[in-house]
């Protein structure tokens, strides 16, 4: 199993609870960036990200997983986070979560899903089997669900405050471009408020609250 958890103490009692049922801990890692390079190294069975990492860090566990399963079709991923809104819920499996654990659940029933994941492939908490039920009953309005990928990359930079020719170095595209982007974006989301977007970013979990005080500061 490789764990990628910005928070040394998660993975140390992730490491503890996991030992009773044979799983070996080859890696652990605290930055996103280390992730794929990691994992085709190491060929872990089983891969435990988080959702969010720390300052500074480009890219959030659902980049990494989508990046990561893009290429290793088969990778087993499962999200162990406090993060655990619908939205980020509902994104964790279309990305291709085997399982997704809120870090408020007890560590024996975390280790035993971990456990079935490596056993069988995937496996659902009752409490997270429930609410994919109900969300499945919903029409999803969600930015993730409204968004394309590069729309929806847009739009977290948007929530950060970055202006369009920072977006267009970061992803590499022209100002054109990323102009054009930023009106659909504002249109699939029926709002133009600069500050109304970051709301939405957060509650989403596009961006989280930290970053959103940083950009306000």
């Amino acid at each position: 199993m490789l764990i990628a958890d910005d928070h040394p103490l998660v993975a140390d009692a992730l490491s503890t609870g996991v030992r009773e049922h044979n799983i070996e801990v080859v890696g652990r890692t605290t930055q996103p960036a280390e992730v794929l390079e990691m994992y085709e190294r190491l060929s872990p069975d089983v891969l435990v990200l988080d959702v969010r990492f720390g300052r500074g860090a480009a890219s959030t566990g659902l980049d990494v997983a989508r990046q990561l399963l893009g290429i290793h079709e088969q990778a087993r991923v499962v999200f162990y986070t406090q993060f655990d809104s619908d939205p980020i819920l509902r994104e964790s499996y279309l990305v291709g979560a085997s399982a997704f654990l809120p870090k408020s659940s007890p560590l024996t029933d975390v280790a035993e899903a971990i456990a079935k994941v490596h056993a069988e492939g995937t496996y659902f908490l009752p409490d997270v089997a429930r609410r994919m039920a109900l969300l499945s009953l919903r029409r999803d309005t969600s930015p993730q669900s409204l968004l394309e990928p590069r729309e929806l990359e847009v739009f977290r930079y948007m929530a950060l405050g970055m202006e369009t020719t920072d977006i267009a170095e970061r992803m590499r595209l022209s100002p054109k471009t990323i102009s054009n982007v930023r009106q659909v974006v504002k249109q699939k989301l029926k709002e133009e408020h600069p500050a109304r977007l970051a709301l939405l970013a957060v509650q989403a979990g596009v961006i989280d609250t930290e970053q959103l005080s940083r950009m306000s500061s």
